[in-house]
């Protein structure tokens, strides 16, 4: 099971005023239109391509990538990358911090991520994640199996996965260590020969004066107090994606040798990038 990470407790955030208010309400009216405009035309684009394409999914992932790009200039955010993303099938790991990295990751490439199963009944959230192919799986060795199957079915459709091995979130300012379990489907034969993977370093810049883990939500923090204090806010930090060379499974012994190379680049990236 995995296990919350806490860390230190945030402080609480002033109210955000009238101004603060104002600015929350005129940011969340674009950012619900463009999340749910762009859910409706998914959806019906997914009519036409669900039985002229099946699992191949030719079309709707740049709608995903359109919106996600998007909300972060209706946020006020900066957003940058550098590196080149994964090319063809394979499996990609970032650090975890917040919501936000569902965007930040979705914005530059078409990926699809790997979430625990329980995500799927969430409501608003579980609903977006199954209309964009989200692979909801169970993090128990009696479903290692089927999550085998799935994940090889994914690949063989030219799907790159995205999985946070932390196997939780936090506050942005560091990575924790990645569990080699996670990893135990890739070195499965029928996968593990052709596999590459990539790690990507996911770095948040707060707003200026503002604390450095602003962007960050771990630990018992309510999803709504985070999204409010993140659309009222008067200054908009940044997010920068970087992506790390591929690596192929088939090089690397064991699972555990394969984790710690990847959470190694995970956290080089995002030591560099503080550092600037």
């Amino acid at each position: 099971m995995d296990k919350t990470w806490h860390g230190a407790i945030m402080p609480p955030a002033d109210p955000p005023g009238l101004a603060g208010w104002l600015r929350a309400i005129m940011r969340a009216i674009p950012l619900i239109i463009l999340v749910f405009g762009g859910l409706l035309v998914l959806l019906l684009m997914r009519l036409f391509e669900r039985p002229l394409c099946g699992m191949r999914r030719p079309v709707t992932p740049y709608i995903t990538q359109v919106v996600c790009r998007t909300a972060f200039v209706i946020l006020g955010m900066r957003y940058s990358s550098d590196g080149q993303p994964l090319s063809g099938a394979g499996a990609v790991v970032a650090n975890h911090a917040s919501w936000l990295d569902i965007f930040a990751l979705n914005a530059r490439k078409r990926i699809y991520f790997v979430s625990k199963s329980e995500v799927a009944d969430w409501p608003g959230i579980g609903w977006l994640a199954r209309a964009t192919g989200t692979v909801f799986i169970q993090r128990d060795r009696s479903a290692l199996r089927h999550q085998i199957t799935v994940f090889r079915q994914r690949l063989a459709a030219g799907h790159r996965l995205l999985f946070f091995p932390e196997g939780t979130s936090t506050d942005g300012l560091q990575v924790l260590g990645f569990k080699p379990a996670l990893f135990a489907a890739f070195f499965d034969p029928a996968l593990r020969d052709s596999l590459q993977m990539q790690a990507v370093s996911v770095v948040y810049r707060a707003p200026s004066g503002a604390d450095p883990r602003f962007y960050g939500w771990w630990g018992d923090m309510a999803f709504g107090p985070h999204l409010m204090t993140t659309l009222a806010a008067k200054r908009q930090g940044g997010v920068h994606v970087t992506y790390h060379a591929p690596v192929q499974v088939a090089d690397f012994a064991d699972r555990k040798t394969l984790a710690k190379a990847l959470e190694d680049q995970v956290r080089v990236g995002l030591a560099q990038h503080r550092a600037t």
